[in-house]
């Protein structure tokens, strides 16, 4: 097992691409922090699925985007499981509102949760990791942060860039105990997608050199990569998982 005995945190792990990654981490023997904002009973439900893995794990309740939540969350980890090996920063939210239709409080949340909650996680739990001189951060962004047009989700497109440079710069300052990288998604069929129009599925399908979404589990096996020692000479890079595109 890769992760014997390993802490992991994974915010946004009640479903989609964090629950995927919660899972493949408990089967690789890893002990398993899942974080949610909302869906307690889905949470819930993850810690019970690691459980029957036989990896230990507990669901803790915080918005990544209140300072306060984040370092009671990083604290409660340390209290039950003594340190913390491995983050996650997966979680994140979309308004597909048209750009001048969206208002400044979706812009504002957006930055919030998908890039300023990066910070705050990684500034807190960073403390312990350096504490004993290794750790590992992986950062969830999207290919929609390197190159796309899509006014609908410009403040999501422009928080995805964002977590891009922050992974380099966090790579920088964390080295060389922490290592930090970065996965940028295509399009993965987890809940976020579900009511995207047929037509728009079909078009997108249609640039996408597999012909399908991605998995969550094919995201899930990209983050266990980078936190193991088969990436031990990674850090500050962005891995794509897209399916090719055009």
């Amino acid at each position: 097992m890769k992760f014997k005995d390993k802490v992991v945190l994974i915010t946004g792990s009640s479903r989609g691409i964090g629950k995927a990654t919660a899972l493949e981490f408990a089967k690789e023997g890893a002990k398993v922090v899942v974080n949610y904002s909302n869906s307690e009973n889905e949470a819930n439900n993850v810690v019970n699925e690691i459980k029957k893995l036989s990896s230990e794990s507990i669901a803790i309740k915080c918005d990544v985007s209140k300072e306060n939540e984040v370092k009671e969350m990083i604290e409660k980890t340390i209290t039950t499981f003594n340190k913390i090996d491995i983050l996650v920063n997966n979680a994140g939210i979309v308004f597909d509102v048209s750009l001048f239709e969206k208002t400044q409080d979706q812009w504002k949340r957006t930055l919030e949760v998908n890039l300023i909650g990066i910070f705050l996680c990684s500034k807190y739990a960073s403390k312990y990791m350096l504490e004993k001189n290794s750790g590992v951060i992986v950062n969830i962004a999207s290919t929609n942060g390197i190159n796309t047009t899509s006014p609908n989700s410009a403040d999501y497109d422009a928080s995805k860039a964002g977590i891009i440079s922050l992974t380099r710069n966090m790579a920088f300052e964390l080295a060389p105990k922490i290592r930090v990288n970065c996965i940028a998604p295509g399009w993965i069929d987890t809940d976020m997608n579900k009511d995207l129009p047929k037509e728009l599925i079909k078009t997108e399908l249609e640039n996408v050199f597999l012909k399908r979404f991605g998995k969550p589990e094919e995201i899930a096996k990209g983050i266990l990569f980078l936190c193991s020692e088969d990436a031990s000479y990674m850090t500050g890079s962005t891995l794509i998982i897209d399916g090719g595109h055009k």
